[in-house]
Formats: C-alpha cells, structure tokens, sequence
C-alpha cells in the first residue's frame, strides 16, 4: 500500500488548483502533508484537504524540502524557475503549464496513452501535464490508434472559458448578465467581447497563421503518441461556454473498418464514454460532461467523401480531466497508488 505523501500545490487558489483539491479529495489520495503555494495576496488564506487546514505560503527558497510531489498550476515563469528547484529538493515535479512540454528530456504523459512511459522512471524529475485539449483529443483517438493506425488528424475545438481562467469565466458572466444593457462591452481577458460570440484565436498567432493553441495541439499529440511522422491540423475557437472543450475530429484510419468494429474499440478505450444516439438527440453536451473524469465521445460516423475517415464529437471537462485529474493520475502511477 502507498504510503501517505507530502505534497504541494502551486497556483492552489486558482481553478485548476481548486480541482486539484476537490480530485485528491474524491479519489482519496494519501496525503500526509499539503503545502498550498499562491500569490502574496493569498498567503494565509486556508485551505481545508482532507479534514485539515493548511496555511497559504508564497514560494520561497527551501519551500519544497521534505516534499514527495508538487503539482504546478501557474504560470510559465514560475514553472521555469520553480520546478527544477522542487527536483532538486528531491521531489516529483507535475507541471501544468507549457515550459516543459516539448523539451525532449522531459515526458509527456497522459496516463491512458503513453504512462507506460512513467514505470521507467526511478528517481524524482519533472512530468508536464499537456494542453488540455489535446489530451481529450489523444484519449479518444488512441483505441482507434492501437486498433487500426492513425494518417491523417483533423480537429476543430470549441474552448470554454474557463480553460483561460477565473477572470474569463466571470467575464462570460458579467457580459451575459449586462447584455440587454451593453451589448458592445469593452473587453477583458479576450480579444473581443465573449458573451453570445465565437472568438478564432486563442493564444497569439504566428506568420504560418496558426495560432499558438493549435500549435500545441499539433505538436503535444505527435509526441503523445510517439509518431513525429502523424499528420495533425487544428482550429482552435473559443466559445461563450463556462466549462468543457469540445472537438469535432476527423480521423483517417490506416485500415477501412465498419461502424460496429469503430463503436466496439472505442468502448473498450480507457477513460472513454461513449454517448452516441444522434437520432435521439443523444450526445455529448459541455453542460452535463462538466465536473466528471471520462472523455465523452459521440456522433461517430464515416465520411461520405473518404471510407478511412471517421467523425467524432469529443467533450471533456478541461480543468478536471484535462488539468488536475491528469496530473493525479499521473502521480497515482508513479507512486503506485
């Protein structure tokens, strides 16, 4: 049996860092000391996990010492700078945010597609977390990957607010409440006004046209998969939705299968749902899928155009699954919880 782990949260009051306390508390991680880590205006505040109060602390030199694990929810900066000092410490390192993702030294891990990677590891260093679409993206495809070869990726994403922070999900709100009053607000978090919009950029866009979002999805999937050689494209759009990605996929099979052989593998995938009765109105919704651990797939149909070319509609909650719930399923493999 696991033994209880010292642990850190950095970026413990966000939304990602909220999850990460809500998961360790549904799954029932062995924790044996939490150290939330926040900005100096939270530095005090309590935290309750498990039947415990703990103290909200800014990093400072030595902060990590005696710890197992730290899970990283903040910023780039701050990940550059903390996590090698958290491995140094002698603590595992899971990182949420983009520093480490495409450095060859370090794995990239979603523990349903490639964690095997994780039983290799003997000695503390850091894991980073993927984008969170793109590990809803690679969750569905890998049972059709394993089964049958993957050519070609095509994804369209339809991003909550959310997946850009407590400042865009309160400006969702706001916008919303005081439409009828100012339907042309000046804008925050966003480019452009979010309520009853689309907004096709998320991130910053380079002179490929492609902006940094997709970048990362196309990138981050090839190296999940283990095949720099796969053909990955993606449009990134965000969507005036509180919580929950969704993704329209077309892949393109190496072998031509049938429906009941695609509908087959897919149920047997691990961590997949599968709601797929269009006739009925039956499938994935960003309102229902909120708040669970599964990738939720539907709307699986053959292109009339391409017999290798199969449809789905995926959905997942991005701060769970595909932020907090990642990184603890992670954690579970490496300390064989």
């Amino acid at each position: 049996m696991a033994k209880n782990l010292k642990i850190a949260v950095v970026g413990a009051t966000g939304m990602v860092g909220k999850s990460f306390m809500e998961t360790i508390e549904q799954r029932k991680f062995p924790v044996a000391e939490l150290r939330p880590f926040a900005s100096d205006a939270s530095v005090g505040k309590k935290i309750q996990l498990q039947g415990v109060d703990y103290s909200v602390q800014s990093l400072s030199p030595g902060c990590f010492d005696g710890l197992d694990l730290v899970f990283f929810s903040s910023g780039d900066d701050i990940s550059k700078k903390w996590a090698p000092l958290a491995v140094q410490a002698g603590a595992w390192a899971i990182d949420n945010s983009g520093t480490f993702r495409m450095d060859p030294k370090v794995a990239l891990i979603v523990p349903e597609v490639n964690g095997d990677l994780l039983s290799s590891m003997k000695t503390p260093q850091i894991i980073a977390n993927p984008n969170c679409s793109t590990i809803q993206l690679v969750v569905a495809l890998n049972p059709l990957y394993k089964a049958y070869g993957i050519s070609d990726i095509k994804v369209s994403s339809y991003q909550a607010v959310s997946g850009a922070g407590q400042a865009a999900h309160d400006e969702l709100l706001q916008q919303t409440e005081n439409y009828r009053a100012n339907p042309t607000p000046i804008p925050g978090v966003f480019p452009h006004p979010i309520a009853f919009n689309c907004i096709p950029q998320i991130g910053s866009f380079g002179d490929d046209g492609f902006s940094s979002e997709e970048v990362k999805v196309m990138n981050e999937t090839k190296k999940i998969m283990r095949n720099l050689e796969l053909r990955v494209s993606a449009f990134t759009v965000r969507v005036p939705v509180l919580n929950c990605h969704a993704e329209t996929v077309w892949v393109t099979l190496k072998k031509e299968v049938d429906r009941p052989q695609i509908l087959e593998t897919l149920k047997n995938g691990d961590g997949i749902v599968i709601q797929d009765e269009p006739k009925s109105s039956i499938y994935p919704l960003q309102t229902r899928v909120s708040g669970q651990d599964s990738v939720y797939v539907g709307r699986i149909h053959r292109d009339l155009s391409d017999p290798m070319t199969w449809l789905l509609w995926v959905v997942s909650d991005n701060i769970r699954k595909g932020a907090a719930l990642n990184g603890i399923q992670i954690a579970e493999r490496i300390f064989d919880i």
